[in-house]
């Protein structure tokens, strides 16, 4: 699992390529830690190659959008792959997430 974070043109892209399991979980929450703080800039979670999602990958993603939120900040997920998607409709995250 690879965690790639950008900045560029006042905000952040985030590219997640590979598996995010509960195996990867943990490595992936402390790349992204530095993105809880900040204030006044949108994020992007470029998905094109993540592969799966597994339920801890969900609550990582929840954890950054309600802290984005509360920081006044957008969280926008693209590129999601046609089976990432479906796990999104099935949970319900489809509908609190702008996907593009």
């Amino acid at each position: 699992m690879n965690t790639n974070i950008t900045e560029k043109d006042g905000k952040y892209i985030v590219s997640l390529e590979g598996e995010l399991d509960t195996a990867h979980a943990l490595e992936v929450e402390q790349a992204m830690q530095p993105l809880h703080e900040l204030s006044g800039k949108d994020i992007t979670i470029d998905c094109a190659h993540l592969d799966y999602i597994a339920s801890s990958g969900l609550r990582i993603l929840l954890a950054l959008l309600k802290s984005a939120k509360g920081n006044g900040n957008k969280v926008v997920l693209k590129n999601l792959n046609d089976e990432i998607k479906e796990v999104f409709k099935m949970t319900g995250f489809i509908d609190i997430f702008d996907i593009e």
